[in-house]
């Protein structure tokens, strides 16, 4: 059987999620209350029968080394299977990380060495459920030697975002254009687009011969003159190839006793949440009756570092509709609607708080009003505060505002109505 290595890219700096990436890098950052990005293309790869896995780290890194190391010590390395993380080493020059291509190639080393057949090459902060088999499977029929997984998205979606691809018969690249302002229709008449998921697996000969071409990054350098020159690379619609049968939901229909069987949206749900306003909608995704990505699958499971916490409880009336709330977390009188908790929360008596984005161990006191927020970790918002209601007096206070309105507290701000702010000392990102 093929041999495969897994390279996942987790150095980049998330400018465009700052403030949530002051402290960390951005596969670092907590996603659906008890997780990190990085935990999705990992489980990803666990469920895929992926166990030899590399990830590329550089800038504010401790906390996903941390992380690592404590959620996914999984691995036996004397069974050849092992998740290492990999730091900038500047192995061929003095520079840093400049693109995935050159990441790729000063640890050429790591391909060359075991003498691997092909190379899967991952984002660490996409959030999806996806079967890697298939996409071997696909990459192996078609004797690529490269392919790309791509997903339909509409054209005002993909603008000035996400790279396009033009594709021609047997699902073979014709143009490739890297956030074109109009993208090009998957066909006359349609308002869709397929856009790189940046996700890609090479046959390793190719690699290593890619990467002696010049160009810092796959999608903005290499890619674009590639499919003009080589005729074995191939895209992986996984909107329309993804046929994973855990993603399957039943539903008993109680009068008939029959079992109903329906595919979920989520076998098809990919989100790049690379900044605050696509990370506030992807969070939201999640709660309600119906989430367009649903995590309460038990086939296909997402893993993480669990704190030893105890489970949550609402008390003196406290309550939560239309969320999620994770261990440790302690509703005391408050009302909680449409929002997420994460691990250790408090939510205290009379508060309100409306879809929202709440980190671990942030503590909300009496009579707080928050709304359309994200409040990072260990963060107090005194009594009587309000978030979310007026833009101008939470720029005063020392939030971010998004582009779409998302109120952002930075993490350890205590944050009182009788003062602007002060930095709390913390030291967990």
């Amino acid at each position: 059987m093929d041999r495969l290595l897994t390279i996942i890219m987790a150095g980049g700096t998330g400018d465009r999620l700052q403030p949530l990436t002051r402290v960390r890098s951005k596969p670092a950052v907590p996603f659906a209350g008890k997780f990190r990005l990085i935990d999705f293309p990992l489980s990803n790869c666990i469920n895929s029968g992926i166990r030899q896995i590399y990830i590329l780290i550089q800038y504010r890194s401790w906390s996903l080394q941390k992380h690592i190391q404590e959620g996914w010590g999984i691995s036996s390395s004397r069974l050849g299977e092992y998740i290492y993380c990999v730091p900038a080493q500047q192995k061929i020059g003095k520079e840093w990380y400049r693109g995935t291509a050159d990441a790729i190639r000063q640890n050429i080393d790591l391909i060359r060495q075991k003498g691997f057949d092909n190379v899967l090459i991952l984002s660490g902060d996409h959030v999806y459920k996806m079967d890697y088999a298939q996409l071997i499977a696909h990459h192996r029929k078609n004797k690529a030697g490269l392919t790309i997984s791509t997903i339909r998205v509409k054209k005002e979606v993909a603008a000035d975002s996400l790279g396009v691809f033009e594709v021609g018969d047997n699902s073979r690249i014709v143009s490739f254009e890297e956030k074109p302002a109009q993208p090009k229709a998957v066909s006359p008449g349609s308002d869709d687009v397929l856009a790189s998921m940046g996700i890609y697996i090479f046959k390793t000969d190719v690699l290593l011969e890619i990467l002696k071409l010049k160009g810092d990054d796959f999608g903005r350098d290499i890619i674009p003159g590639l499919v003009k020159e080589r005729p074995d690379i191939f895209i992986y619609d996984f909107t329309a190839q993804n046929k994973i049968e855990d993603f399957v939901t039943e539903i008993v229909d109680g009068r008939r006793g029959k079992v109903l069987v329906e595919r979920t949206r989520d076998s098809s749900y990919w989100r790049d949440v690379g900044t605050i306003d696509s990370y506030y909608e992807a969070s939201m995704d999640l709660v309600g009756v119906d989430p367009a990505f649903n995590l309460y699958g038990d086939k296909w499971v997402f893993r993480t570092y669990e704190r030893s916490l105890p489970p949550s409880k609402c008390i003196i009336g406290g309550r939560a509709l239309e969320s999620m709330v994770s261990d440790g977390c302690i509703i005391s009188g408050g009302l909680v609607q449409r929002s997420i908790l994460s691990p250790g929360a408090i939510v205290e008596r009379d508060a309100l708080v409306e879809d929202s984005i709440i980190f671990d161990d942030v503590i909300i006191e009496p009579g707080v009003r928050i709304r359309h927020a994200i409040i990072d970790k260990q963060s107090r918002i005194r009594v009587g505060l309000s978030l979310g209601y007026d833009l101008e007096a939470d720029k005063r206070r020392g939030c971010t505002i998004s582009e779409k309105g998302v109120t952002v507290v930075p993490r350890s701000m205590d944050i009182s109505p009788a003062r602007s702010y002060v930095t709390i000392a913390r030291t967990s990102a």
